[in-house]
């Protein structure tokens, strides 16, 4: 899905090449069809099995997209000129990258780079966002997040996020807490002289109390009212959530 920050946040979904709104459709009914085909992102093949949100099983294994730097960037080796792709790596590792506080679940600390700020936030689910540090590349960012995932978690509980069961936290204060806690050839990467907090509302005008995950591979065609959107889930009646991005590559039809 698409965002776009606004109050609350907009979203759009690109199907078979039409870019659809899906703020306008909320309270409306509507149905998507898996056509049953699924396309890897990386290299475009057909597949029967998509492999971390879009990918082929050789493309997995392969592609920097899905190298496990992704999931944990202090593993990242790009400033050694070591990669699965370095040209890739230069665009996408070797830039400058955010560390990061935020509320979804609970606190939680991430990476993103800084062109992906705030979009990260918003497909995480997070209430409100923080800039952590600023450092010039992806190994780095993740030398910060290992000191934080000390005091404080990089997971979010999904269920909680998707019912808002949010905790409350001050995330100028724990940014002053946690920046106690870094080694000093950390420390002057932190970013002190930007202390602003992003609050983030999503279209939802109530949460449920339970939750239950549906998804293409098992119910080929999903349909009911849509009640709102979070991160990248899309809420129906009795609690019901798709993951749009877990069906990343899929060929899908919507109607409404």
């Amino acid at each position: 899905m698409h965002v776009e920050l606004d109050d609350p946040i907009k979203y759009s979904l690109i199907i078979n090449d039409e870019k659809v709104a899906l703020n306008p459709l909320i309270g409306s009914h509507i149905r998507f069809h898996f056509e049953g085909d699924i396309f890897c992102i990386a290299c475009g093949r057909k597949t029967n099995k998509s492999f971390a949100q879009g990918f082929c099983f050789p493309c997995f294994n392969e592609s920097p997209e899905a190298a496990p730097c992704i999931i944990r960037p202090e593993l990242c080796q790009a400033h050694l000129g070591i990669g699965r792709d370095m040209e890739w790596e230069r665009k996408h590792h070797l830039q400058e990258h955010y560390v990061y506080l935020a509320l979804s679940s609970g606190l939680k600390v991430g990476v993103t780079r800084s062109t992906q700020v705030p979009t990260r936030w918003i497909d995480q689910g997070a209430s409100q966002a923080i800039l952590f540090a600023k450092v010039p590349n992806r190994y780095l960012a993740g030398c910060i997040e290992v000191e934080l995932k000390n005091h404080v978690s990089d997971r979010t509980n999904w269920q909680r996020m998707l019912k808002n069961d949010v905790i409350e936290a001050d995330l100028l204060q724990k940014k002053g807490e946690l920046l106690e806690t870094l080694p000093e050839d950390l420390r002057q990467y932190v970013i002190s002289e930007d202390e602003n907090v992003t609050t983030i509302h999503f279209p939802m005008n109530d949460y449920p109390q339970k939750i239950k995950s549906i998804g293409f591979d098992k119910t080929p065609e999903i349909e009911g009212v849509l009640k709102g959107i979070k991160g990248q889930y899309l809420y129906f009646e009795e609690g019901r959530v798709l993951n749009i991005r877990k069906h990343t590559g899929y060929v899908v039809s919507i109607e409404w």
